[in-house]
């Protein structure tokens, strides 16, 4: 059963900016990572003026969360996408371009996690795929026959932040003409056997962090990051709200900075008034990233690396450019 994450709190933040009024009798949120659909899900049922346009690049998730959606029919569109495409999606889907709204829920999502033909869990043997749409791209089996060693080092080491990423990328190549790896079973047992004794013991399994890295290569996640908060900014109108919810620092980093951005003026140093085209464009709603209750991830584990920020936005970002 799919439990979506910090759920009521979401809603609690979204909820404000998605009122309907007489200017606006069907606000819009966007849904930019839908997975198996439960945040839109919520949103339908307890706002039933909203539409909910949910947006993913998976089409198993997309086909599944149609049929959870359908009852409510016009009310919610599904699109075949990569969240930074946002502002492309809405120009089809809206009158003005605009939302009310943008939901991002980021990382796997535990129907992709659970589904061992999909490559993504290293706990379940299954081919070493790990793309989101399985109807494009390079896998993480073609990546690892095709990439120079020097390129595996710097993606365990940049994107899984691996401390053995020279091993393991070592490894990888020394048994690619032989005896590639193709399976996930494969891969976490190359892992295991590469990295010293004393580091299997601690910090969970060893493959966690190659294998997240090499999804975030394979779905060049954090590009594709770095350009939808800001298109997902710009497509929201002003006093309408973004959250998002990170599951690992790389991710979180790259939210938090442009939040940042946007609620810090840009006024020079040392002019005492501050310039009105340089207002912030962003009120921050949470203080830092907040965390799941620990009843919570208790009862949906998955909840337990999640870190939401929030932000409302007060001007047009096209203003503030």
């Amino acid at each position: 059963m799919h439990v979506p994450v910090l759920a009521e709190r979401c809603l609690e933040l979204l909820a404000p900016a998605l009122t309907a009024d007489a200017d606006r009798p069907h606000p819009v949120l966007v849904d930019a990572t839908l997975g198996l659909g439960g945040h839109s899900e919520l949103v339908l049922e307890r706002l039933p003026e909203v539409r909910v346009i949910g947006i993913d690049r998976d089409p198993d998730a997309l086909a599944r969360s149609r049929d959870r959606l359908a009852a409510h029919g016009d009310r919610f569109v599904a699109v075949h996408a990569t969240y930074d495409q946002i502002p492309q999606v809405l120009a089809e889907h809206t009158a003005d371009g605009r939302a009310q709204a943008v939901l991002m829920d980021l990382g796997v999502s535990s129907m992709q996690l659970d589904q061992a033909g999909r490559g993504f869990a290293y706990a379940q043997d299954g081919p070493l795929d790990m793309r989101m749409d399985t109807s494009t791209g390079v896998t993480a089996a073609e990546l690892l026959a095709e990439a120079p060693e020097a390129e595996l080092r710097r993606i365990l080491l940049s994107y899984g932040e691996e401390k053995f990423a020279g091993r393991i990328a070592a490894a990888i190549v020394a048994r690619r003409d032989t005896d590639p790896v193709v399976r996930t079973g494969q891969l976490a047992e190359l892992v295991r056997d590469a990295i010293p004794a004393p580091a299997r013991r601690r910090g969970g399994n060893p493959a966690k962090r190659t294998f997240q890295a090499l999804r975030i290569a394979v779905n060049a996640e954090l590009e594709v990051l770095a350009r939808a908060v800001p298109a997902a900014i710009a497509s929201v109108s002003v006093a309408g709200r973004l959250v998002v919810m990170s599951y690992q620092s790389l991710e979180d980093r790259i939210v938090k900075r442009a939040l940042a951005a946007g609620a810090t003026s840009r006024t020079p140093p040392g002019i005492p008034v501050e310039l009105p085209e340089h207002r912030p464009y962003l009120r921050l709603l949470t203080h830092g990233a907040e965390t799941a209750s620990p009843e919570e991830i208790a009862t949906n584990p998955r909840s337990a690396s999640v870190r939401l920020r929030a932000a409302e936005v007060v001007r047009d970002r096209e203003e503030a450019a």
